[in-house]
């Protein structure tokens, strides 16, 4: 039994490909479900990954610079008198 799964490396980025279903099992890549992408498309598409994996990383920061001024300002509310 295998399932489709996506590759996300460099050289084939966004390829479709059949695997086993069990996750971190030896056999890991059976076979290609699709064709080969377009090269702008392999040259587009680890770019996007970048931005994206950039992007959360910095709403995480801030997120987190967000809760800390969240606390500090009532805090200073409630000892404030």
């Amino acid at each position: 039994m295998t399932i489709v799964r996506t590759a996300w490396t460099d050289k084939n980025p966004g390829r479709r490909f059949w695997g086993c279903p069990t996750e971190g099992s030896k056999c890991r890549f059976i076979g290609w479900f699709d064709g080969p992408m377009c090269a702008r498309s392999k040259a587009f598409i680890p770019g996007l990954l970048r931005l994206i994996n950039k992007l959360k990383s910095q709403n995480t920061r801030l997120k987190c610079y967000m809760l800390c001024s969240c606390m500090l300002f009532v805090f200073v509310l409630v000892y404030k008198k």
